[in-house]
């Protein structure tokens, strides 16, 4: 008869996630996973299914938890602008925690071992941070808040660089201000 696990396999993929965002895949020996996720080996397994389906199951985490905050601050504008803000000033506070989105990229690239099984784990939530995006800056437009020249899809795509480029900022040692600023600017450019 199995042994019921000892740990709460949940809180031990949120220690999972902490450690790839800050050592990414390849940084991250099955050690300091066991060790932070307070497992053994055999769980890792047994659990997870080892190194490579534990880090895709945390981006999966990740994605969504993210996108989903993201999501938050779009829609809690009161105008698409607004909204607009409120995420970068969001991403821009944030920004000093590694992004495991950002790292997965940089680290596998798109035609690497393993990079569709990562990229086929971002899709979903980029489509859904892209929809919400490209609904925000329409209703900007719309409301005057933006050009009425700028292509709305290159805008999201400016966005998503934006986002990125916060983040890298952050992580070569920009400090909050900075990243504020940084912010602000991407958001006059689209004006």
């Amino acid at each position: 008869m199995a042994r019921p696990k000892q740990f709460d396999p949940e809180l031990a993929l949120d220690a999972a996630v902490a450690l790839f965002r800050e050592h990414g895949y390849a940084g991250t020996s099955a050690e300091m996973l066991t060790t932070a996720m307070g497992i053994g080996k055999q769980s890792l397994y047994n659990t997870y299914g080892g190194k490579w389906p534990l880090y895709c199951a945390a981006l999966r985490r990740y994605a969504d938890d993210e996108t989903g905050e993201h999501l938050r601050e779009l829609k809690a504008g009161k105008t698409g602008l607004d909204g607009l803000e409120r995420m970068l000033k969001r991403v821009a506070a944030t920004a000093h925690r590694p992004c495991l989105g950002v790292s997965s990229v940089q680290e596998f690239g798109t035609d690497s071992e393993g990079s569709a099984e990562l990229i086929e784990i971002r899709a979903p939530a980029g489509q859904a941070l892209q929809a919400a995006l490209l609904e925000r800056v329409r209703a900007a437009q719309a409301d005057g808040e933006l050009s009425a020249a700028l292509d709305p899809r290159q805008a999201v795509s400016f966005l998503f660089a934006q986002i990125a480029a916060l983040r890298l900022a952050a992580r070569g040692g920009a400090g909050e201000a900075e990243l504020r600023a940084l912010a602000r600017l991407a958001l006059r450019a689209l004006k």
